[in-house]
């Protein structure tokens, strides 16, 4: 399972990946048919679906990775067991906003797709289509923020706090900055 997940994990970070690959190409091929006298029709809301697809796609992997912002401010000063407590709080109302936050978009995008909603841009396709980036982006996030939820309520250091540690002791103190 633990090999199922971090592939999971890291599949949605290469999704994002390419989606800002993507629009790097997209706009650097934009500007060139420009420069040849052409017109790139729809490069915008190709961009835009991209751009939605890249922020969405890396958020299980980021928060797995402890790249999003946590709460570890006021969580540090604590004592071990206070800490222990406030850190599964903190993972059970994360849990709980990003489950009807995963919830909401699913609700959101079949709608979309049960009425046939068409996109409003030049390019003509069903808005569900580059809507399930909301979707599977938020439906990873809830998996790692359970993943996490369940490995501390076991007694166990949550992936954030590991990866943090880790950059410390390579003496990486970036995310300071």
């Amino acid at each position: 399972m633990r090999r199922f997940l971090d592939r999971l994990y890291a599949a949605s970070g290469a999704l994002a990946a390419v989606c800002l690959a993507g629009i790097a190409a997209v706009m650097l091929l934009q500007a060139g048919m420009r420069s040849a006298g052409l017109l790139f029709r729809g490069a915008d809301d190709i961009v835009a679906w991209l751009c939605a697809g890249s922020a969405f796609f890396a958020l299980g992997f980021t928060f797995r990775h402890g790249d999003l912002v946590r709460v570890s401010l006021l969580i540090d000063r604590l004592p071990a067991r206070a800490r222990h407590r406030a850190e599964i709080a903190c993972l059970a109302a994360a849990l709980a906003v990003v489950g009807y936050i995963a919830w909401a978009s699913c609700r959101f995008v079949f709608e979309s797709w049960k009425f046939g909603e068409l996109a409003q841009g030049l390019i003509q396709i069903p808005i569900w289509i580059p809507q399930m980036s909301l979707v599977l982006g938020a439906l990873v996030l809830a998996v790692a923020v359970l993943d996490d939820f369940v490995t501390v309520a076991r007694g166990g250091k949550p992936t954030y706090r590991l990866a943090e540690e880790a950059r410390h002791a390579a003496r990486d103190f970036s995310e300071k900055v």
